[in-house]
């Protein structure tokens, strides 16, 4: 098992910053591959962000490439996502999970945090 609480939500202005964290507990955190998903109200679950066990590879979904950055750090059991230049588009709940491969299909993931709300005003 692996337990995830993500942190850092809040209610931010268009074209400010936020931070998410994802800290993990339970079986070998660096086992496995991370990914953020978000859900918008009323829409379905969209992939956002996944990392590599190792942190050496990344992908990111083309609405917030350039924008965001996702990092883990194995020794804290980790994973953050770095969001700069919001927009309200990017109002959603966010979700941190691990896999056991490096993949972007939420169906993939193995377990999932609770969420935390991300909310950009215009």
């Amino acid at each position: 098992q692996v337990q995830l609480v993500e942190s850092g939500g809040g209610l931010v202005q268009a074209g400010g910053s936020l931070r998410l964290s994802c800290a993990a507990s339970g079986r070998i955190f660096r086992s496995y591959a991370m990914g953020w998903f978000r859900q918008a109200l009323g829409k379905e679950r969209e992939f956002v962000a996944a990392i590599s066990w190792s942190g050496g590879s990344t992908h990111y979904a083309d609405s917030v490439k350039g924008r965001f950055t996702i990092s883990r750090h194995n020794a804290k059991n980790t994973v953050y996502l770095q969001m700069n230049s919001l927009k309200p588009e990017d109002t959603a709940v966010y979700y941190c999970a691990a896999a056991s491969a490096f993949v972007v299909v939420a169906t993939a993931y193995d377990y999932w945090g609770q969420g935390t709300q991300v909310t950009v005003s215009s």
